[in-house]
């Protein structure tokens, strides 16, 4: 029981096993929540993303057990940092889709200390380097939309 809810979580709701582009695939999912049924309400979005954060270290310590060390089938940590980098961005589409494709890439360049969190134990080194992901994201997003604000 406790392997098949590890393997639900771990993988995003098994969406880690779509190939090619795992942590894309595994992203999407999170992308769906925070847009059709969070929508942008800011405490609640705030609570997920914490939650997912911790739910995410639990998971991935585990699923390391059964799929290796930071295996592309373990997406779950790719949530917890979509969901930190849609967090107090203005609920529009425009906006989160920018915030999609900058947490993609922000996560796959894995700007310091984001390379650095990789290094850290269990489930921890997997989840971390996407939460950094997700708050470089964030602040890349802020600031496209105050430059487009105020000077597009």
């Amino acid at each position: 029981m406790k392997t098949a809810l590890v393997k639900f979580i771990a993988t995003g709701m098994y969406s880690g096993y779509l190939r090619p582009y795992a942590g894309t695939w595994g992203t999407i999912p999170a992308w769906l929540i925070a847009w059709f049924l969070i929508r942008g309400n800011t405490p609640m979005l705030g609570a997920v993303a914490v939650i997912t954060t911790l739910v995410s270290v639990w998971a991935a310590m585990h699923a390391e057990k059964i799929y290796g060390h930071d295996a592309k089938k373990i997406v779950i940590d790719e949530w917890a940092g979509m969901f930190i980098t849609v967090l107090l961005v203005p609920y529009t589409l425009t906006n989160y889709a920018i915030a999609f494709f900058a947490f993609r890439l922000f996560d796959v360049l894995k700007i310091p200390p984001a390379r650095q969190c990789e290094r850290l134990p269990h489930g921890w080194g997997i989840t971390m380097d996407d939460v950094v992901a997700g708050i470089f994201a964030n602040v890349f997003v802020q600031l496209v939309i105050y430059i487009t604000a105020n000077y597009g």
